[in-house]
């Protein structure tokens, strides 16, 4: 028997259960909504980790969530086991908690890179406002002047202009030719490759780093295959993230080919009832993409969050939300995005790619999939009605 039971759990301490909570009470939702996390800190936004908070521009109760006075928090707590047919879960307190529905949406975490020198100090991977601190504080050392980043998306971009705002010298190392080419393709990230090196940042393109090197505890160099050496007094890694099913698999919740929770359009967690999955792990059907997509962003989740406390109360509604991404390079730019394309054969360019005024329309078989707006150039809220209408 359980200890105690509540009307809504949402495991995970990040946006989609600030979300969630945030929205169930919009829609009126009755009872105890309990959110458990095992972070530190109660919800927060996470842009700000590359941004503002890395800068020092924005502090921690800036990007706190706000969420319901009554909406019980549970910081530094974990969810240990989760039995969907009994409808209860395990806490890390040894507390048993039945519910009547639930949201899983544990997140991600960093992927590290398995290499000779990973073990230095002085690498830093951020997924956390204490990542930020630890490597602010870091750069702020005395001597601490030469940065590099490895990886050339969101991560190595974001916080190669911040560390440069702060008088860094900053190199980014990426196995493409160009910087965010991945989700934006050549020409695009040729742009951003510009406004990086146009504010002193080194961009060295189709790089593999091999290994870490140090002559006592600490990196001093970061050696590529082939022999090249780039000096580094701190290297901040961001390879990408891999979703975390630990829970969900050792639940016996479906895990789908791209390594998230298998859910339906609806969000909920295939072979299930009351259990409903958002975020970055929620590998779902969706009716805008046509097929089963799994996505890793913030505006993402958030939106996630919202669908699925709609459908806890009873709305039986697909995700029809089309997926949206932002990225700023410190003042310097900014970049908003809505698909994603998952591979496209035709841009097309609208306006002046030199001056950073552009947008770039992605079409697969003549029907667009993505869209990408510079500084605030083009019309995202048509693109976004062309990609749901296919």
């Amino acid at each position: 028997m359980a200890d105690r039971h509540v009307e809504h759990l949402l495991i995970g301490g990040g946006i989609a259960s600030a979300t969630c909570a945030q929205e169930l009470r919009a829609e009126g939702a009755p009872g105890a909504i309990l959110l458990v996390g095992r972070e530190l800190d109660p919800p927060y936004h996470r842009p700000p980790i590359t941004k503002g908070y890395l800068g020092g521009q924005e502090s921690k109760d800036d990007a706190s969530i706000e969420l319901p006075d009554d909406v019980e928090v549970l910081t530094r707590t974990s969810v240990m086991a989760l039995d969907p047919a009994a409808r209860t879960a395990t806490l890390s307190t040894k507390e048993t908690v039945s519910y009547d529905t639930a949201l899983l949406a544990t997140g991600a975490m960093v992927r590290r890179l398995p290499i000779d020198g990973a073990q230095l100090e002085g690498l830093h991977y951020l997924r956390a406002l204490g990542n930020a601190d630890a490597l602010r504080a870091d750069v702020q050392a005395e001597g601490a002047e030469r940065v590099v980043c490895v990886g050339g998306s969101y991560i190595g971009c974001e916080s190669a202009a911040t560390l440069t705002t702060l008088g860094k010298q900053v190199t980014v190392l990426l196995l493409e030719e160009e910087p965010l080419e991945r989700a934006f393709g050549l020409r695009a990230g040729a742009w951003v490759r510009s406004v990086l090196e146009a504010h002193g940042v080194e961009v060295r393109g189709g790089v593999e780093v091999e290994r870490f090197e140090g002559d006592g505890d600490r990196v001093q160099r970061v050696v590529l295959a082939g022999g090249d050496v780039v000096e580094a007094d701190t290297v901040v890694i961001g390879v990408g993230a891999q979703p975390d099913v630990m829970l969900a698999r050792k639940s016996g919740l479906e895990i789908g080919p791209q390594g998230g929770v298998v859910a339906d359009a609806r969000l909920r967690a295939a072979g299930t009832e009351g259990l409903y999955v958002a975020g970055d792990i929620a590998e779902y059907d969706s009716v805008v993409h046509g097929r089963s997509v799994r996505i890793e962003h913030e505006e993402v989740a958030a939106a996630h969050g919202r669908t699925a406390a709609r459908n806890m109360l009873g709305a039986d509604a697909p995700h029809t939300e089309v997926p949206y991404f932002f990225s700023d390079l410190a003042d310097w730019a900014w970049l908003e995005y809505v698909g994603p394309a998952h591979g496209w054969d035709d841009e097309e360019v609208d306006g002046d790619l030199p001056s950073g005024q552009f947008a770039i329309t992605y079409r697969r078989d003549g029907e667009v999939v993505a869209y990408l707006s510079a500084n605030g150039h083009g019309d995202l809220d048509a693109a976004r009605a062309r990609i749901s209408g296919g």
